[in-house]
């Protein structure tokens, strides 16, 4: 069995559930362009994927609203949105116990930087990771597969299968297997099941629990 000695982690859907604050600022947005048409069902949709993406390919908004949106977004995210969030329960703890083991921990997320670090202090979970790699601002790279490859080469960490990519959505799973990184797929977030394991991770984990066990090992 492979132990890992680097482990990169998703955030929202894997360490946190920022679920009431993402929606919320996505209404906003919505709002403050005047478009009271989207469907309510791809709103779960857009957690995970870069923003750009999320606002042209879910709902169909072009260049102009699309970059408007993403300005609207971060408005309301960055004074409320970001702070209406929880770690999962149990996600600490295996960090702290990760932390214990000599495990060397990363955050790469498709969030904005800054406020994928400001979460990471809220929770005070930063002292466990080493580097937090988000997307630029303008969303540039925001793609998860470059944000891995800039955080491994930041770090100058060479692909390895010893180095583990966890995350809950299939962008999660593709951008590690593009990086020659192990994978591991957790279930508790916001993917899809069926997406999740037509991406073929190295490892699936139904709870935190689970997770814990194939990290600690």
């Amino acid at each position: 069995m492979i132990q890992f000695t680097h482990i990169i982690f998703d955030l929202d859907g894997t360490l946190t559930d920022n679920t009431q604050g993402i929606i919320n600022s996505l209404k906003y947005a919505f709002n403050r362009l005047q478009i009271d048409d989207y469907p309510e069902d791809r709103l779960n949709d857009f957690i995970g994927p870069p923003l750009q993406w999320g606002f042209s390919q879910l709902f169909g908004l072009n260049e102009r609203n699309t970059r408007l949106a993403v300005e609207y977004f971060r408005e309301y995210y960055s004074e409320n949105g970001w702070h209406q969030n929880m770690p999962y329960n149990g996600i600490q703890e295996m960090m702290a116990e990760l932390d214990n083991q000599g495990k060397r921990m990363y955050i790469a997320t498709s969030k904005f930087e800054k406020y994928a670090v400001r979460i990471m202090e809220h929770f005070e979970m930063d002292k466990y990771i080493l580097q937090v790699k988000g997307a630029d601002y303008k969303g540039e790279k925001a793609s998860k597969t470059q944000i891995i490859t800039d955080l491994l080469q930041m770090q100058q960490l060479a692909p390895s299968e010893e180095i583990v990519m966890v995350g809950d959505t299939l962008f999660d799973i593709e951008g590690g297997k593009q990086n020659g990184l192990s994978t591991i797929a957790v279930a508790y977030g916001f993917g899809k099941e069926h997406e999740l394991k037509a991406a073929q991770p190295d490892f699936y984990a139904e709870d935190v629990e689970e997770l814990y066990d194939l990290l600690i090992r």
